[in-house]
């Protein structure tokens, strides 16, 4: 095929050697099948930012790190350099993320490397050694959705012990290989202690999963592993290996109601003086 304009640069380095077909073209991103040397890898080519539906909500965008002060002013302000800088962090949060995740033995697709918008990374395979195919393309047992599930579940626990949080996971960024699921599509990825709505998200991501799996293994409808996950994170009791039970319950205080009591005495007294001073006053 013709080789995209993208790629012309990663072909001249010796990047890659051919471009054998397009995968598919997402809302963030291009998606090509490549050749390099024996081996047969993937390249994301990210879109434009005018030239995508995915927006960078500042939910995601929040405490992400920028290469100095005056590429943060420039990001705040909106200017033509912060927009450029602001496109850079929101790639590189993908490549950072995948190498993090990677490395703490997360089912990722493997990085090779990451070059004018390029992500140059492994191809994951189905059964038949063709491209692997998304979760939603697919229908399952209730046997073998509960094992899905489950496999998912503890991908998410190992994310968030390398303190990473997906923020966009679903049926639509999965992938069944032929030994399991492989989670992609990271761009939106979060700093699980850095960003505020952390948790939010990662109970949403492990919601996606119950609600998907949960239409061919109903009784998954009834369990709660995202609260029960953040809450043994917050802890710190959460590893990798953590069994989990998929129910949770929120710790109830007793109530003391001697402090409540004296509350509502103070307020009332607060009030009665406060009622005193109006009458002194227009008196």
């Amino acid at each position: 095929m013709k080789i995209p304009k993208r790629l012309e640069p990663l072909i001249e380095d010796g990047l890659i050697d051919g471009v054998v077909r397009q995968l598919m073209s997402g809302k963030e991103a291009m998606v090509f099948v490549v050749r390099c040397g024996d081996e047969i890898r993937c390249a994301k080519v990210y879109k434009e930012a005018n030239k995508r539906s995915f927006r960078q909500a500042v939910d995601y965008t929040e405490n992400r790190k920028t290469k100095n002060s005056r590429q943060a002013r420039a990001m705040a302000k909106g200017t033509r350099f912060g927009r450029q800088a602001q496109e850079e962090a929101w790639q590189n949060a993908e490549v950072d993320a995948l190498y993090r995740l990677a490395a703490a033995g997360v089912r990722v697709p493997k990085p090779y490397n990451f070059f004018e918008g390029v992500l140059l990374m492994e191809l994951v395979t189905g059964d038949d050694g063709d491209a692997a195919p998304r979760l939603n393309d697919l229908a399952f047992t209730p046997e073998l959705a509960r094992i899905h599930h489950q496999a998912l579940v503890m991908e998410v626990v190992r994310m968030l012990c390398a303190g990473v949080v997906h923020g966009d996971l679903s049926e639509f960024n999965i992938l069944i290989s032929s030994d399991g699921p492989v989670i992609i599509d990271l761009p939106q990825a979060v700093d699980a202690a850095g960003n505020n709505h952390a948790a939010n998200m990662l109970e949403r991501d492990v919601a996606n999963l119950r609600h998907y799996f949960g239409r061919f293994a109903p009784e998954l409808l009834n369990t709660n592993y995202g609260q029960e996950i953040w809450s043994l994170y917050e802890a710190g009791a959460l590893h990798p290996d953590t069994a989990l039970s998929g129910h949770f319950k929120r710790p109830e205080k007793a109530v003391d109601l001697h402090s409540v009591l004296r509350e509502i005495d103070d307020a009332r007294d607060e009030d009665a003086a406060r009622q005193l001073r109006r009458q002194m006053a227009s008196s």
